[in-house]
């Protein structure tokens, strides 16, 4: 495996052979022996963690927000065994179950938050399974927490009609905000695809963007002539500010020349949607949301969709079916003379 031993670093092989290796799960006491040093298991989790985020980094070629949302519930679980002195060869699943709970008591995490923490650990805990540091994973007997269905909020056209003309087109930044929301909008981009395209990915005259997505995986997405036309604009405007892009070929930027951030677009779009007087909680990942439920609503095929928006599987785009279900059933109820009950 490139970049990765498979026992970890020399520090983590050295101290998982010292005695803190592999063991079965039971429910028996985790407390390491009195002979063991107290800083082992501190020792051996950092080496560990380090070994996980460069697997993430190197092999999984994980994007580096994905990365930190894992290593954050892999310190979560780390700071809890920590503190009790377990190494992490040594975790079982009551401890996990132990730490879930009283996340869940205190009202640090949610429901649905948990899941992803558990989604976290399962991952690391598959890791030290494939370098042979555990003997199993104990979290395989986990269940994640019932989560009731959640829906993503979307916009209607009309919503992000009144974001776009909310935008002072006079203003050094206008058709630059205005081009972002646009391409969010038309071509369902995540925040971090949006940030990272280039101009020399753009197709004009074939109508089409080549986008950088997760595991740094391409995919082609048809973009639209009022899209198009608004990048037009920008870049127009953009020859007109003080400072010259640091790589030309970025195509957001900021007025210092810089690539854009995630940040930079939350704003953006946070400040559009008080402009708009749209009182939902909105996002820049709303505009993906937004565009794939109006794909679905308009008839197009769920696998068109999925490979527009780069899903690696079909499950994660049927939620637009119930999000486009629940649109047809709004359409019965308000204008169906049988509809609503009076």
């Amino acid at each position: 495996m490139p970049g990765v031993e498979r026992c970890g670093t020399r520090v983590g092989q050295n101290l998982i052979r010292s005695g803190m290796g592999a063991q079965s799960y039971g429910s028996k006491s985790n407390a390491l022996p009195a002979a063991e040093k107290a800083g082992d298991a501190e020792r051996l989790w950092t080496a560990l963690k380090r070994d996980f985020e460069i697997f993430l980094r190197v092999e999984n070629r994980m994007s580096s927000n994905s990365v930190e949302a894992y290593m954050h519930d892999v310190s979560l679980l780390a700071d809890y065994a920590i503190a009790r002195q377990i190494a992490p060869t040594r975790v079982t699943t009551r401890d996990i179950e132990t730490l879930l709970r009283e996340l869940g008591e205190d009202d640090v995490l949610g429901p649905r938050s948990q899941a992803r923490l558990l989604s976290g650990v399962r991952k690391f805990f598959h890791y030290l399974t494939f370098i042979d540091a555990v003997g199993e994973d104990p979290t395989s007997l986990i269940d994640p927490p019932k989560l009731g269905q959640h829906l993503p909020e979307v916009l209607s056209v009309e919503e992000v009609n009144a974001m776009e003309a909310a935008i002072d087109l006079s203003s050094p930044l206008g058709h630059r905000n205005l081009a972002i929301v646009e391409v969010l909008f038309s071509c369902g981009l995540r925040v971090s695809e949006l940030c990272a395209l280039r101009m020399s990915r753009i197709f004009w005259q074939e109508g089409f963007i080549r986008v950088i997505g997760k595991g740094n995986k391409e995919r082609l997405v048809p973009i639209g002539d009022v899209a198009l036309h608004d990048i037009q604009n920008y870049l127009t405007q953009r020859r007109g500010w003080r400072k010259v892009p640091a790589n030309e070929d970025t195509l957001f930027v900021s007025q210092q020349g810089k690539p854009i951030s995630r940040v930079m677009v939350f704003y953006i779009v946070r400040d559009l949607v008080a402009k708009a007087g749209i009182r939902k909680p909105v996002s820049p990942h709303t505009l993906r949301h937004s565009f794939a439920t109006e794909l679905v609503r308009g008839g197009a095929d769920l696998r068109v969709v999925q490979a527009m928006l780069g899903h690696e599987s079909i499950v994660t785009t049927e939620m637009y079916t119930h999000l486009s279900r629940e649109h047809l059933r709004e359409a019965l109820m308000k204008y169906h003379p049988r509809g609503e009950r009076k």
